[in-house]
């Protein structure tokens, strides 16, 4: 069984369903499915349930996630921009703050400030 991802003619991720490959083919719309890999992130294939890369093989950039655009250009899904001020790391396609999140320190939680353009402690 893999995953794949219903896109919609904007290629926006309408649902992602899990299925067998010749169940997305007998579709009569099969070519608004993407396959997308579970354990894909940020262009990384992980172990399953880790952190822990494991060498497998990296299937566009990311899971597919709903809301998320698949670029064809790219063959990769990109998830939606948390905050205006980030911008899109093309290896990764990920998004990244203009500031890097701060070391951490103790339990010491950290949230984006759009306002401000920075982490702020809550």
């Amino acid at each position: 069984m893999s995953h794949f991802a219903e896109i919609n003619s904007d290629n926006i991720v309408q649902r992602v369903i899990v299925a067998e490959q010749d169940f997305i083919d007998s579709l009569e719309n099969s070519s608004s499915w993407i396959q997308t890999s579970y354990n894909t992130r940020g262009g990384k294939h992980y172990a399953p349930n880790s952190n822990t890369e494991d060498g497998g093989v990296a299937l566009r950039k990311n899971y597919a996630g709903v809301g998320y655009t698949y670029d064809p250009t790219r063959d990769a899904f990109i998830p939606l921009q948390p905050y205006p001020s980030w911008t899109l790391d093309e290896d990764t396609c990920l998004w990244k703050p203009p500031i890097p999140y701060p070391t951490l320190i103790d339990d010491t939680i950290y949230r984006w400030d759009e306002e401000s353009t920075s982490w702020r402690t809550y």
